[in-house]
């Protein structure tokens, strides 16, 4: 909420507390959308610009609202055009310089803050308003200026006005394919408010609400979705931030009901959209039935859809090449959903290199599109193939900068998704206490949305925490329960993928016969994807349920199978675990060889307490091994969250700064540098500036 917040007050703090203290409980918890009108955000701050801009003259002011309804709240770009039409002196700006209301610029007037522009828009007189919209759309006649100068005409309007309404709404359709969705909703809410037939009204609010959407603005589209009863927008915007069972069903009936209105298109892209849905929820019995419908209707069912439905039923050759066809498709400039579909397919596939391109293609297409809601969604499936590609750090700050763009957006099921991952790579970093900050938060949500996917994937973070800190039979049993779970719990995917480590827990409590079960199933998956990385873990798996040579060459065959792969986290623990194994076997030369290699690799990761691991089993070789110097050393004592923390306190931010920076709390972020302090051997931040700038020279 401190992000959306933000986000509607238009980043000004003083607005932000201002409509925090007004807010009801239900919008304080997110449940309802917050005010549209401005003076409903931050009535104070208005008014004391207001107050401000009373003392300018009044050719002043003129001149500034021709600015402020040039910039918004759509942003035009014809200023000096209708200055110069109406032969307007712009000296009378050297009065609001002076009182720091603007500077003018070669490109232009530009305000001193958001909130000094809505309130010379919004205290002005609707006569000055309208006359300054009709200058503004006067000059306004270039090439693909439409859309701008119906925005404008609309502006000036008296009153309800069929022709214009007409106007606005192909206005609207051309914003559309220019890839301005903010436009675009502005328009199709500006004509339902003057079209005088009530029955055109429902239809362009709801094609408003799905711009605003589109456009990152969460809130607003909420509130434009409760005044249509469109169950359909409804269920899109459930998807993304209600209950998901729910939303499977809207969509569902949504398409049901496209299908026998002989609109297949629309019909397959809410097939598509319950999809997600029923990804979300991991429930199987929604899959089949979304199946059953594309198939009673003759649509393609989303490929998708049709790959989990077979790998949940154990179909693993129909799976793949479901799946192989749905990777192929991410060549450059593609639908953006489409390109985060394929994405998905190859993460399921192991290919991780051709997960990135997609995700990262997803992103742009979404940028370049105007599709500010679909970017942090392309940046859910983005982090996980960074990560496994061996840019930890990498894929951190964009999960994170994600994340506020979830927030911001109103997608609060996608931030689910996303702390859960970031729960994963805290995880990975050893960085207890925020892996279960990020766990219990995404898990909490996940049970209340019905959200399998980031409910199963907290639950397997929490097992890997404990899986590297050596508690076996509590990595063990989360495991087990995350098999046990249902729709909306868990999630088969990510019991699929977490089998290597269940296999290595279960191994270390004695549980070897439902390890044995579970390798088995992960060793057909593999074989039959043929991917590197899932075939090199298959062999680890065989290797820790096996002993003496026949388990050192299954690790071989692992190794020479991660060579191939991308997945460096996972060969770095096979090595880990190799070497231990060699060891007990007293080849000395080689367990630490293998070990020195797994802790470089740790170190490389930022995961010190796996670091520590080989280190541990180094030292029962009789060795010690050094901890690395310079800015290695921070990395090795370090976890990747501290280290960041780290580099922000020294450059002079304090805790609270850090936090908003992180989505963390001051007091997680205060516990965090306690322990930088305590791992670095320091008292204070002079030290931390001092330590670093001393691994940095």
């Amino acid at each position: 909420m401190r992000v959306r917040l933000l986000h509607a007050a238009h980043g000004d703090p003083r607005a932000a507390a201002e409509l925090a203290a007004a807010l009801t409980p239900r919008q304080a918890t997110g449940l309802d959308p917050l005010p549209a009108e401005p003076f409903a955000l931050a009535p104070a701050l208005l008014r004391a610009h207001r107050r401000d801009l009373r003392a300018l003259p009044d050719d002043t002011r003129f001149l500034l609202l021709l600015a402020a309804a040039d910039q918004y709240p759509v942003p035009t770009h014809a200023y000096e055009r209708a200055v110069a039409a109406a032969g307007l002196d712009t000296r009378p700006l050297d009065a609001a310089e002076a009182a720091g209301v603007v500077d003018a610029t070669a490109q232009g007037v530009v305000f001193r803050g958001a909130w000094t522009r809505i309130a010379v828009y919004e205290s002005a007189s609707t006569a000055d308003r309208r006359a300054v919209h009709r200058l503004l759309a006067g000059v306004l006649s270039g090439e693909g200026e439409r859309p701008a100068r119906s925005w404008h005409r609309a502006a000036a309007a008296l009153g309800p006005s069929r022709r214009l309404a007409a106007e606005l709404r192909l206005a609207a359709k051309v914003a559309r394919a220019i890839g301005d969705p903010v436009l675009a909703s502005a328009l199709a809410e500006r004509a339902a408010a003057l079209t005088p037939d009530p029955a055109e009204r429902v239809p362009l609010l709801a094609r408003a609400a799905a711009d605003a959407w589109q456009s990152g603005d969460g809130d607003r589209a909420r509130r434009l979705v409760a005044a249509t009863d469109d169950d359909t927008l409804a269920g899109l915007l459930a998807l993304r931030s209600g209950n998901a069972s729910e939303a499977f069903d809207a969509l569902l009936t949504a398409a049901v009901r496209h299908g026998a209105d002989h609109d297949p298109d629309t019909a397959a892209h809410l097939l598509a959209r319950a999809t997600e849905a029923a990804v979300y929820t991991g429930d199987l019995r929604r899959c089949r039935e979304a199946a059953a419908v594309a198939d009673r209707l003759g649509i393609l069912p989303p490929s998708t859809l049709g790959a989990l439905a077979a790998a949940f039923e154990g179909r693993y050759d129909d799976a793949r090449d479901v799946l192989e066809a749905a990777a192929g498709r991410s060549g450059p400039g593609g639908d953006p959903t489409g390109l985060i579909h394929a994405g998905i397919a190859a993460l399921l596939l192991g290919d991780h290199t051709r997960a990135f391109t997609a995700t990262a293609r997803a992103a742009a297409s979404a940028r370049a599109r105007g599709e500010t809601a679909t970017v942090p969604q392309a940046m859910e499936f983005r982090a996980y193939a960074e990560f496994w590609t061996g840019r930890p750090r990498a894929a951190e700050a964009a999960a994170v900068d994600a994340l506020r763009q979830a927030y911001a957006t109103g997608q609060d099921n996608g931030a689910c998704h996303l702390q859960a991952a970031l729960a994963m790579f805290a995880a990975v970093t050893g960085d207890e206490r925020l892996c279960r900050e990020r766990a219990e938060s995404a898990r909490a949500h996940a049970l209340e949305r019905g959200l399998g996917l980031p409910a199963a994937l907290a639950m397997s973070a929490l097992a890997f925490l404990d899986l590297a800190a050596g508690r076996y039979a509590a990595s063990a049993a989360r495991l087990r329960a995350l098999a046990g779970f249902g729709p909306g719990h868990g999630h088969r995917a990510i019991r699929h993928l977490a089998t290597p480590h269940y296999v290595e827990a279960a191994v270390r409590t004695g549980d070897t016969r439902v390890a044995r079960a579970a390798h088995a199933d992960y060793d057909r998956w593999a074989r039959t994807v043929r991917s590197a990385d899932d075939l090199a873990l298959s062999a680890r798996c065989r290797a820790l349920l096996a002993t003496g040579e026949e388990a050192v060459e299954h690790y071989r065959a692992a190794l020479d199978l991660h060579a191939s792969g991308t997945r460096d986290f996972e060969r770095a623990r096979t090595e880990l675990l190799f070497g231990s194994a060699l060891r007990r076997l007293r080849n000395r030369t080689e367990a630490r060889d293998r070990l020195h290699s797994a802790r470089e690799a740790f170190d490389h990761f930022g995961s010190p307490h796996c670091a520590e691991q080989a280190r541990a089993e180094l030292r029962a070789l009789g060795e010690q091994a050094p901890a690395a110097r310079g800015t290695d050393d921070l990395t090795g004592r370090l976890t990747a969250q501290q280290l960041a923390i780290a580099r922000m306190a020294a450059d002079g931010a304090t805790n609270r700064e850090i936090a908003a920076r992180l989505l963390l709390s001051p007091r997680t972020i205060d516990h965090h540098l306690r322990g930088v302090f305590a791992r670095l051997g320091i008292r204070s931040r002079i030290e931390l500036v001092r330590l670093l700038g001393e691994t940095t020279s």
